[in-house]
């Protein structure tokens, strides 16, 4: 073994000694020098480094980890000994860490072979405890009145994660009884992670699979639930499971975590290949691009041209910006639809999610608010508590699609407040204080409250809905299934598809998702001074129009005018061009106003008026509420309190119909703003 040792070693330290990198300067020297400097803990070796100056010792490395590199970072730590005799003092020991290692393993194909070797895996760190503390040496104390002496155990190597004690004392050489002295305990920094499959590779029907991974040292939080992660480590066997288990032959198994990649770039896991590159940019030449792309959106699905162009939108996304002052514009444009059962909002939905290159699909009835955003769970054998990431935190950089929003509880449904604007989900549980990114995409579909959606009331009375999410989608559209002259080619439509005829696809599945992932990744539009006018004329212009006529509604915000650009952005990248232009502003505007004239309108006045999203409540039914408080209370000033009858004649004279009166009445008693003194007698809140 000695041999072994000085050879390994000496062979790794003529590596350090002689790699150089492509500027012809050594390497790994550089880096120790760093570690020297920085008082650091890990030297990072490029496998294929290694591998080219060392094929036999690279191998060793994959196939005996548990061997060889302790040997190898002992090696490390004298080389930095050797120029810093005082390094030593302040930090114990320096670790390998190993990257690009060619073995990268599925999550679902890790077996026995496997165990006590380097592996590499990939998918999405989902639970993370907090940090805690591991003994790697301890010092005992024998208890005995002829010895009574100290010693650190074990003598010349690392304990793993269980203690084992002594037969018998190393001073004495007698058998007894030997107590822990916690205070002079050797502790590394440790932590237990679990990673995932990312659900885009889940096989339909299959549950995820998960790997629990272990962090030491410097790599503890370095990786946070939510995040995209490629970790490099030993598959190694739990400790604890040996010997809780005891007569038991089935073992947990677990993975030493020595390096830690996350993915910056969103949308890493879609491969594109140079060939990829060149039919995506012959794509992108057709001058009806945008028109194709939004033609090969569930092409099986008749007409709906409006909505998929939505959906289109919200594929490709805007440009998320950070100001100077560190504020975040978010780029993600969120879509709504609200429609009639039978109208294939679900079907839209699904491929959506099939068509996005990272994406998380769940429906409004099967999640919760911890299953969406994030949660603290307790671990049954050990009791830790786990950070777990939801939905739209796995969601991160890609499409949240949530179907039949309207189903959720609204306890659930104030979750996703934070993440729809923000872009980020806040945690204040079990002493666990976090904040995780969740920079998704939000596309929804709900029905409408009363089965069926009624033209005579807004869409915030339609859908089950409050306002203060209805106000966060950039775009909201009805589907109402009304019989007419388009039935005879629906039917048509639909016999064929049954009858196996294929759809007219511009563009396939496989090659969208390439599209809109080079789209997404390379593609950062910015409006031309052509486009920032267009979109600066049409907003005044329409906030004009509120100021000039006190009685005339606010017919757009500034929070549409984000929309707008974001829209502008989402159709230039659909070109991948580089800069909106005035066609993609008017294109942005003509879809705003399709949106604003079918959702935010007062279908009492016949106007438009925003509010009827951003409030749930249009301008003219908030001047008859205030009228019928007055009336109220005036009566109440007269008479104690206002009778209904007495509330609805006076309410007539000024012009409000007897439904619309009561309708209001109800609405306020129902929010406090007015209560029952005695039966259908009213009196407003003071």
């Amino acid at each position: 073994m000695e041999t072994q040792q000085i050879d390994y070693g000496q062979r790794f330290e003529e590596f350090l000694r002689e790699a150089k990198d492509k500027d012809g300067s050594l390497k790994y020297i550089k880096q120790v020098n760093e570690i020297i400097a920085f008082r650091k803990r890990s030297l990072v070796v490029d496998f294929s480094d290694l591998y080219q100056h060392d094929e036999k010792l690279a191998s060793e490395i994959i196939n005996s980890p548990l061997e060889i590199i302790p040997i190898l970072e002992d090696r490390i730590l004298k080389l930095v000994e050797e120029q810093d005799g005082e390094f030593t003092k302040e930090i114990k020991k320096v670790h390998l860490r190993l990257n690009n290692v060619p073995r990268l393993i599925e999550l679902r194909k890790i077996r026995s072979s496997e165990i006590n070797k380097v592996v590499v895996v990939e998918g999405i760190l989902t639970k993370q405890t907090p940090l805690k503390e591991r003994a790697y040496r301890i010092v005992l104390k024998h208890v005995s009145p002829e010895c009574n002496e100290e010693f650190r155990w074990p003598e010349n190597e690392e304990m793993d994660e269980t203690i084992k004690m002594p037969s018998i004392c190393p001073v004495c050489g007698k058998p007894g009884q030997f107590d822990i002295i916690p205070q002079k305990a050797e502790l590394v920094d440790w932590q237990r992670v679990i990673i995932q499959e990312r659900p885009e590779e889940v096989p339909a029907g299959q549950i995820p699979r998960q790997l629990e991974a272990v962090f030491e040292d410097d790599l503890v939080d370095s990786a946070r639930p939510g995040d995209r992660v490629r970790f490099t480590g030993i598959l190694m066997i739990k400790q604890d499971s040996l010997l809780r288990r005891g007569s038991r032959s089935i073992f947990d198994i677990y993975l030493k975590v020595l390096n830690v990649e996350i993915s910056q770039k969103v949308l890493d896991e879609v491969e594109i290949t140079e060939e990829d590159k060149k039919r995506i940019l012959e794509i992108a030449k057709n001058p009806w691009i945008r028109e194709a792309i939004i033609s090969s959106i569930a092409p099986s699905i008749y007409d709906h041209w409006e909505i998929k162009e939505a959906i289109s939108l919200a594929l490709f996304g805007g440009v998320q910006r950070t100001m100077e002052d560190g504020t975040r514009t978010r780029g993600d444009i969120h879509v709504l639809i609200v429609g009639d059962p039978g109208t294939a909002k679900s079907q839209i939905l699904q491929f959506a999610a099939r068509v996005s290159p990272r994406s998380v699909y769940t429906t409004g009835k099967g999640a919760t608010a911890a299953g969406l955003t994030a949660a603290v769970v307790r671990e049954k054998n050990t009791g830790d508590y786990y950070l777990e990431a939801g939905a739209l935190v796995l969601a991160d950089g890609g499409v949240a699609v949530i179907d039949e929003i309207d189903k959720m509880r609204d306890e659930d449904r104030v979750a996703i407040h934070e993440a729809m604007e923000q872009q980020t989900v806040s945690i204040a549980k079990a002493g666990i204080l976090a904040k995780l990114n969740a920079r998704a995409t939000i596309i929804a579909a709900g029905n409408p409250k009363f089965g069926r959606y009624i033209q005579e009331r807004a869409v915030a009375e339609n859908i089950d809905l409050p306002p203060t999410i209805l106000s966060r989608f950039d775009l909201i559209f009805i589907l109402i299934d009304k019989p007419g002259i388009e039935d005879q080619n629906l039917a048509g439509h639909i016999l064929d598809m049954h009858s196996g005829k294929q759809a007219r696809n511009f563009i396939t599945v496989d090659d969208m998702k390439k599209y809109i992932a080079y789209a997404r990744k390379f593609i950062n539009p910015r409006l031309n001074d052509e486009a920032k006018q267009l979109l600066a004329d049409f907003y005044v212009e329409m906030r004009r129009k509120s100021s000039e006529n006190p009685s005339t509604p606010i017919l757009i915000t500034p929070r549409q005018l984000e929309a707008l650009i974001r829209i502008t952005e989402a159709y230039a990248r659909m070109a991948l061009r580089e800069e909106a232009t005035r066609e993609d502003a008017e294109r942005a505007i003509n879809i705003m106003r399709i949106f604003l004239e079918k959702v935010g309108i007062d279908v009492e006045s016949g106007t438009l008026d925003i509010d009827t999203i951003m409030t749930g409540k249009p301008k003219s039914a908030r001047e008859k509420m205030v009228k019928i408080i007055e009336i109220i209370d005036q009566l109440s000033s007269d008479r104690g309190c206002g009778k209904l009858k007495d509330i609805i004649k006076e309410s007539e004279r000024e012009g409000i119909e007897k439904s619309s009166a009561e309708k209001i009445v109800l609405d306020m008693k129902r929010s406090g703003l007015i209560y029952e003194v005695s039966p259908e007698c009213f009196k407003k809140v003071s």
